[in-house]
């Protein structure tokens, strides 16, 4: 394994619920493949995540991480050039989890967006559990333990990573504040004037307590009117209100990835919840018969009808696999109606097969000897866990649970 010296390090995970699709490849797992060549990366199998929803089909998740793997693999991850590790084989990550629980506002995480939507998206299984609810935390955990400066995500997932800077900072306001700290601020909150300093202790509860974003800033808005305060005053009082402090845990940044949401087989968004996909090392046969078979432009009823490339679904896979002369064409021929359906999907068949050989010949050596993902495997959750040690002495330590 390869040091990384003093670059930044990313931290991202995928739940293994299953063999990646091409979704995966061109929306995750080719970004990934990028950022080894930049930063100090840690990726890793979330299997606790995957418990969170599919946690009545344990006896599916073994064969899910290693296919997983070999997909990353065969997608360029470079164990030489990444840490690449099992969450659940990190035992630090549910001892930080659960220190974090006791400093976190459960306000905090009803609010997070993707709760309630999966709650909606996954109806048929009972999430009504202590564990689906900490998710969150459990992400920020992940997070925080390898004091990621970065973590490559979508707009969607921006929310998770704002909330685990507030954890951090929340834990370093409370565990890496000097002894005077609370003493100094309440001081100073008492130069805004009664009413103000009324308003500003009841709108720093409110955000502590319950996650009020509204009363946050408007916190922040009374500090900014503030005239009697100094600019050390008036930074002291952003630390009492957002916390502040020692730096015990990274507050990590969002690294925002360019959207790629991969259309499927029937033009929604590609994913297993649609049945719509097709595999990173998927039958050749298959393949191309599902995109054969692919819905297009429904005004295209006969051969000789025009059509309009934008409103076929495999006008979006086009877009990832075809390059741009060839799609001019296709296009043109399609709204003058000179070619019909198939003749357009042949060139995408073709590209999608190529990239198909591709991961299957880097996959092979991995799928015929099982040990060397094993033993990759176990490489990776050996430094990780060396990285997670070092922040776990330290977590506790500030929190009182080192005895001599």
């Amino acid at each position: 394994m390869s040091t990384a010296g003093e670059r930044d390090r990313v931290l991202s995970g995928m739940r293994p619920t299953g063999r990646l699709h091409l979704g995966h490849y061109h929306g995750v797992l080719k970004n990934w493949a990028r950022l080894q060549n930049e930063y100090d990366s840690f990726f890793f199998v979330a299997d606790w995540h995957a418990l969170t929803t599919h946690y009545e089909d344990p006896g599916i998740m073994a064969a899910n991480v290693w296919d997983m793997v070999i997909d990353w693999l065969a997608a360029g991850i470079d164990p030489d050039r990444a840490t690449l590790f099992i969450q659940s084989r990190i035992p630090h990550h549910a001892e930080l989890h659960l220190l974090l629980s006791m400093v976190t506002p459960l306000g905090w995480l009803e609010r997070v967006p993707s709760f309630k939507d999966q709650q909606k998206r996954l109806k048929d299984r009972n999430l009504a559990t202590y564990g689906f609810l900490g998710y969150p935390l459990l992400q920020s955990a992940d997070i925080l333990m390898y004091r990621a400066s970065w973590v490559p995500v979508g707009e969607d997932q921006v929310p998770h990573v704002e909330l685990t800077r507030e954890i951090a900072r929340r834990f370093n306001h409370i565990f890496g504040k000097d002894a005077e700290f609370e003493e100094k601020a309440e001081q100073a909150v008492t130069q805004l004037g009664k009413q103000a300093a009324r308003s500003f202790r009841a709108a720093r509860q409110s955000w502590l307590q319950n996650g009020d974003e509204t009363a946050r800033q408007g916190a922040r808005e009374l500090l900014e009117a503030g005239r009697n305060l100094g600019a050390e005053e008036k930074e002291r009082l952003l630390g009492y209100l957002e916390g502040g402090g020692r730096t015990i845990l990274t507050e990590p940044e969002a690294l925002l990835t360019r959207d790629s949401k991969l259309s499927g087989l029937d033009g929604q968004k590609m994913s297993k919840s649609y049945n719509n996909t097709i595999n990173m090392r998927d039958d050749p046969d298959r393949v191309a018969g599902a995109i054969r078979t692919m819905p297009t432009d429904p005004a295209r009823k006969r051969r000789n009808d025009p059509g309009d490339p934008d409103k076929c679904p495999v006008w979006d896979l086009h877009q990832i696999y075809t390059e741009d002369t060839v799609r001019e064409q296709l296009a043109a021929g399609c709204r003058s109606a000179g070619i019909g359906c198939l003749d357009c999907k042949r060139p995408l068949i073709d590209a999608v097969m190529e990239e198909q050989v591709a991961l299957h010949e880097r996959a092979r050596p991995y799928e015929e000897d099982p040990g060397q993902v094993r033993a990759i495997i176990d490489e990776g959750c050996a430094r990780a866990e060396a990285v997670a040690a070092e922040t776990l002495r330290e977590v506790r330590d500030v929190v009182g649970t080192v005895y001599s």
